[in-house]
């Protein structure tokens, strides 16, 4: 048995773990990362990378079509399935052997392969052979797709974000379970594809949007491109010779049943957590087998143990996960020299979904119980100049902020919301007033100036006028 002793364990090799490694070191500890694979990152494998590159063919394909609203004529726009998949895959594994590279790098005395278990509070277990003793521990085990019922009868006629891209042709047809960020994404790319896609929503939520108006206004545009269930729920699922067979109540309780080519199931990630032996290591757990941790230091209560990125499930985005492992790095390196930990500034949250129009949720949620204390306003993209020129004006834009004006958090749906969701979360963090963010300069002609019109609105509730007209 060998055993092998360090400052700072970290448990897991993608975006957080990576961060986390890199921090503690920097931080002066002497640091061992642990993966039992496949490395790369959710992000690159199988996450955001893959998926924009389906949204980026299926973008290609809905401008062509469209191309004569500008007068311009494009005829016989065909899909090649499996050239189109190709791609994916190739630039996938781009990505994913920049991530590999980087890993190399580090030095193979640092890096240990196996699965990990906690055995006490200063114990690992990897593999067979090898124990770790260490004075802290970051866990970034990130996470993997679920299954729910009934799907899980369906064997291979249902997909994750794990298989999915690694079909060798578009399906002819596709049920998509799940409205998030995956779900809708997906969906809306393989429906722009050519696939006859229908999406279930167990919920009324659509992209991740919260706010009433947007929330109806997104499904009337996805509803576009494919068949949208929301507020059903699958009761059965069957495979059959060409796919799957799923039956649902609707929102009104009638029940349906039809057959798909290939089920996508999208309902969520869950952290990767159990078999880690948190319980061994001293920690306090909920029902669900989670830690319970400080949301700012990301200390675990009950041993000098971390929870970062994808596996804590606060935010699991990528700009999240490695921005809490870089804050679990540099508090391991900390707890392991005897000091205690730092908790940095928040930081907003941002959320972005990359559909056509894209979707975006920034700071504060959207709270209908808040109104006392909130003032909200916001605008429509129908006539805003810049998406009318581009033809893409749809959707519209809802701010919220205190009594004061201050910025609390708004929710976006439109042409490049990437974008103001940026200014927005920058807006928030530094505790600016809608007032002193719309005094700013805007270049003209430009969809920034959306943003403006939906912060003017948001003054002219506080001074009591007249309203922005909503999409």
């Amino acid at each position: 048995m060998h055993t092998l002793t360090c400052d700072v364990a970290v448990i897991g090799a993608g975006t957080a773990g990576i961060a986390a490694f890199r921090a503690a070191e920097a931080a002066g500890a002497r640091a061992v990362l642990i993966e039992q694979g496949p490395g790369g990152t959710t992000c690159a494998r199988v996450g955001c990378m893959p998926s924009k590159l389906l949204v980026a063919a299926a973008a290609a394909a809905h401008d062509a079509r469209r191309a004569g609203t500008f007068g311009v004529g494009v005829a016989g726009v065909a899909i090649d399935g499996p050239a189109v998949l190709a791609r994916v895959r190739t630039e996938r594994d781009r990505f994913v052997a920049g991530v590999l590279d980087g890993l190399d790098a580090i030095p193979a005395d640092r890096r240990l392969s196996g699965r990990a278990r906690f055995r006490d509070a200063g114990t690992l277990a990897v593999g067979e052979a090898c124990r770790v003793a260490f004075r802290a521990a970051v866990v970034a085990t990130g996470s993997s797709p679920s299954i729910p019922e009934p799907l899980s009868a369906l064997g291979a006629a249902v997909l994750t974000t794990d298989t999915v891209f690694e079909l060798p042709d578009l399906p002819a047809s596709l049920a998509v379970v799940g409205a998030g960020a995956v779900g809708i994404e997906i969906a809306q790319a393989m429906a722009r594809l050519g696939v006859t896609v229908s999406l279930f929503e167990s919920g009324s939520s659509l992209a991740g949007l919260s706010e009433p108006t947007l929330r109806d206004c997104a499904a009337a545009i996805f509803a576009e491109d494919m068949a949208l269930h929301r507020g059903s729920e699958l009761v059965a699922a069957e495979a059959t010779g060409d796919g799957a067979r799923l039956t649902w109540t609707d929102s009104t309780g009638a029940r349906h049943s039809e057959t798909f080519a290939r089920v996508l199931a999208a309902a969520g990630r869950p952290p990767n957590v159990h078999g880690l032996g948190l319980a061994e290591a001293g920690l306090r757990l909920d029902g669900r087998g989670m830690p319970a941790f400080d949301a700012c230091t990301l200390v675990c209560a009950g041993a000098p143990i971390l929870i970062a990125g994808d596996a804590n499930a606060e935010r699991p985005v990528l700009h999240e996960a490695s921005r809490q492992g870089g804050i679990a790095g540099r508090n391991a390196a900390a707890l392991a020299a005897g000091r205690p930990p730092e908790a940095p500034e928040p930081w907003p949250a941002l959320a972005m979904v990359f559909t056509h129009p894209q979707a975006a949720r920034v700071g504060a949620a959207f709270d209908p119980e808040a109104a006392d204390g909130r003032v909200v306003g916001g605008m429509s993209f129908a006539d805003q100049g810049r998406a009318r020129i581009e033809g893409v004006n749809h959707g519209g834009i809802r701010l919220w902020a205190d009594r004061a004006g201050t910025l609390l958090g708004g929710e976006l749906l439109g042409p490049d919301c990437e974008h103001l969701a940026h200014i927005l979360a920058y807006a928030i963090a530094d505790g600016l007033t809608v007032q002193a963010l719309r005094a700013r300069p805007v270049y003209h002609p430009t969809v920034e100036e959306g943003l403006g019109r939906a912060l003017s609105d948001v003054m002219r509730v506080l001074e009591g006028l007249p309203r922005e007209a909503r999409p």
